[in-house]
């Protein structure tokens, strides 16, 4: 088994991660070139592959430079625009990462843009979802519709409970103090947010979760929930008919906390 992904930060609250096994890197993401070129020169590595989750700026900025003066397969969603790609890529398509030992499977989940993919890793128990899912939370649909982000939400949740989810923002605190605002009495809420907000304050990140502590504490997870769906039905009368429409309503809500 491989060492643990490292993240690499960027940006305000961007990780890019990197997967290293030997002297061969690959990352997740790099939507800033700088960071990922001293992680490479510091740890002596040598970029072999690029993933992709999505177009947005600050996921794929940095790739043309990375590729500048490097022959390297760029993988990323095949309905979307992705710089450099040379492996476009589509629902559960498997692709090997020879340098690395390990195989990827790739999951369709749209929601946050149209043609997001999650790469997931069953041998090693990784999950790379973007700005799908989040510690907490969840991205914002700024192309997708709400049915979409749930099923994509909840196709991920149906991974095995152990599976390490390491997604690219630091916004955990943030996902949680929404959470305590929804379901103000949930210790379990509670717990996870003084362990975070602890972890930040000794400067550590809070990332991966695990797709067992999502199911427990994140509410983009549990619109089947009876605290949940009541909650967002005192703000939004109707909001309960489904667990689609709740999803809605939550995601609203958080839109302008």
């Amino acid at each position: 088994m491989l060492a643990s992904p490292i993240a690499i930060p960027a940006f305000t609250d961007n990780y890019i991660w990197a997967i290293c096994h030997q002297n061969q890197c690959v990352v997740v993401d790099p939507g800033d070139a700088a960071p990922v070129e001293g992680f490479l020169e510091e740890k002596g590595l040598n970029l072999a592959a690029i993933l992709v989750t999505h177009h947005h700026p600050d996921h794929v900025a940095g790739i043309a430079a990375l590729t500048r003066n490097r022959e390297i397969p760029v993988y990323g969603p095949a309905n979307e625009t992705i710089p450099c790609m040379t492996q476009p890529l589509k629902d559960n398509q498997i692709i090997k990462l020879d340098s690395l030992g390990i195989t990827l499977k790739v999951m369709d989940v749209p929601g946050h843009t149209l043609g997001h993919i999650a790469y997931h890793d069953a041998e090693n128990g990784w999950l790379f979802c973007g700005d799908t899912l989040f510690a907490g939370g969840c991205g914002r649909l700024f192309e997708g519709t709400p049915s979409q982000m749930h099923t994509s939400l909840h196709r991920l949740a149906e991974l095995p409970a152990q599976t390490l989810v390491y997604c690219t923002h630091e916004y955990t605190i943030a996902n949680l103090e929404f959470a305590i605002a929804v379901t103000p009495h949930d210790q379990r809420v509670q717990a996870r947010l003084a362990a975070v907000k602890s972890a930040r304050k000794n400067g550590q990140i809070t990332l991966p979760t695990t797709v067992a502590e999502e199911c427990r504490t994140n509410p983009f997870l549990r619109t089947a929930d009876t605290d949940i769906q009541n909650a967002c039905e005192a703000r939004e009368p109707g909001a309960s008919g489904s667990n689609v429409q709740c999803f809605a309503s939550l995601r609203r809500w958080k839109d302008n906390f």
